[in-house]
């Protein structure tokens, strides 16, 4: 059923169509699970949205200390990345030491900053005002160095069962120019190139709440993010903050999240100024080849 699925997947995504294509999903008197591009009765639409979804709230967060010369406002980073922020004031109402325009700045890795100081303009009235905190990981100001990655995982060969620009799912800015490589759940996945850890999820089960299921983020030296998707549950082997190689053990593959089947999705990120999104890039070697073991690399 599997092979089937993935060989309906390399179809649709030669198809080539401008607009993402509906998929159904539907159960014969047998209990085979078969999806489909056409429609068929008692099929269900199947809705894949192949995307990572990172609370970040717990880890950036906008703090008001209250004084007696009136309140500031911080903002803390306690992410092992660098944070780009922006600090909208609306709806002030006899409030001073307020700046025109948006308050921007990039938050360095565990760290915090006083972005603002505000006081009552009349201090015999009360002061008000909105905040609004933007946030995304990563230094805009960056720009990658490499193209080329070694396959991230031991084993195979395998088969690409989506590429860039699938219209099957890979057709948003977050994804755009991810990659998924249907492999055996347990498979060992290493990072294609070292960094740092900076997000991982190891506790989700099946489809869970999360589209991306179990996943590892790591940052690179030059600011982009290679991510791994839909890992095994448990089997994440490295923790935020840890330092990795190239070839590293990360975690072993699975089906989890929004998946359509065993496989690995690998998407390489940059911030390109408050938002994060898929760029290109190539393996160092054709995908259904034996996998690289070599080590190296930042």
């Amino acid at each position: 059923m599997l092979g089937r699925f993935i060989l309906l997947c390399m179809m649709l995504v030669a198809a080539g169509e401008a607009a993402a294509l509906t998929i159904y999903k539907y159960t014969d008197a047998n209990g085979v699970v078969t999806y489909t591009d056409q429609e068929t009765a008692g099929a269900k639409v199947f809705v894949f949205r192949d995307r990572m979804v990172e609370k970040l709230d717990n880890q950036v967060k906008l703090e008001v200390k209250k004084h007696q010369a009136g309140e500031t406002l911080i903002v803390r980073n306690d992410l092992y990345a660098p944070v780009q922020i922006r600090l909208n004031l609306s709806n002030l109402s006899n409030v001073t030491g307020v700046s025109e325009g948006p308050i921007e700045w990039i938050l360095q890795p565990r760290s915090k900053i006083r972005l603002a100081t505000l006081a009552a303009l009349d201090p015999t009235k009360p002061f008000k005002y909105k905040t609004s905190l933007n946030y995304a990981l990563g230094d805009p100001r960056l720009l990658p160095t490499q193209k080329k990655y070694p396959l991230p995982w031991r084993g195979g060969p395998f088969r690409l069962s989506q590429g860039a620009n699938g219209k099957y799912s890979h057709f948003t800015p977050k994804g755009r120019y991810a990659l998924d490589i249907a492999m055996p759940v347990g498979t060992p996945i290493v990072a294609a190139r070292g960094g740092v850890v900076v997000k991982t999820e190891n506790q989700q089960s099946g489809r869970g709440n999360n589209p991306s299921g179990n996943y590892v983020r790591v940052l690179h030296s030059d600011g982009t993010m290679g991510v791994y998707l839909h890992l095994k549950k448990g089997s994440v082997k490295v923790h935020e903050g840890q330092h990795v190689s190239t070839g590293s053990l990360l975690a072993l593959s699975g089906n989890t999240g929004n998946s359509s089947g065993p496989h690995l999705h690998f998407v390489v990120q940059r911030n390109v100024g408050l938002a994060l999104e898929s760029i290109p890039f190539d393996f160092n070697q054709p995908v259904n080849s034996l996998p690289n073991f070599a080590v190296g690399g930042d």
